[in-house]
């Protein structure tokens, strides 16, 4: 019993300081989510490190990148889910960098949050095909916000920011995933929903942050 208070609190005191730091950094100005502070990377090593970044410092992209392991814990063959969404932000990246115009990217880049964390609160397993389609679109519209920090670099820095955000993003998914599944064990669906709760609130904060943008 005590051991179930400890965890209940642990996963109390997890959603809220999610929720909290959401709050706090989707105030941030936009610059933010660039490691070079808005300037283009001239090299391969300032492309690595940026790619790195973005998904990282933008807690926006990083709620959703944790999400996308965490949904599919339970389906068959779920780690196809995150896969999925980093292949599909290589595209997006690449629809900016050729001038395709994507409408409302930071909503959607929001939504997709929120999205995400409500399957997560309400427990719903959903299959891999349809958390891999909601992926799909999602990753287009993260990988759309990604190459605004890339748009008018050389091919050396562009590919290395490429490999930066695709490694970062997996690692994240999939160690969160796995993470997760190792630590809760048993109380596996009850952490999933705090969880879920903190990345709602964090999206909800993202979302209200682009709606009065």
């Amino acid at each position: 019993m005590r051991q179930t208070k400890t965890l209940a609190s642990v996963q109390g005191r997890f959603a809220g300081a999610v929720t909290g730091l959401a709050l706090l950094l989707a105030a941030l100005p936009a610059s933010a989510h660039h490691m070079m502070g808005g300037q283009v990377p001239s090299n391969g090593f300032e492309g690595f490190m940026s790619g790195l970044a973005h998904p990282v410092i933008g807690l926006d992209h990083l709620a959703f990148v944790a999400a996308s392991g965490l949904v599919a814990i339970g389906a068959a063959r779920g780690w196809i889910v995150p896969v999925v969404f980093a292949a599909a932000a290589l595209g997006g990246t690449g629809l900016h960098l050729q001038s395709w115009d994507l409408p409302f990217p930071e909503l959607m880049v929001s939504g997709s949050v929120v999205l995400f964390g409500l399957l997560l609160a309400m427990g719903r397993q959903l299959p891999t095909v349809a958390l891999g389609a909601i992926a799909l679109v999602a990753g287009l519209f993260h990988g759309y916000a990604y190459g605004e920090s890339i748009v008018g670099a050389g091919m050396v820095p562009l590919t290395a920011y490429l490999v930066g955000f695709t490694a970062i993003q997996l690692t994240i998914a999939l160690g969160v995933r796995g993470v997760v599944q190792q630590l809760a064990e048993g109380s596996i669906a009850q952490t999933l929903r705090y969880i879920g709760f903190a990345i709602v609130g964090a999206g909800a904060a993202f979302l209200a942050s682009a709606l009065g943008a």
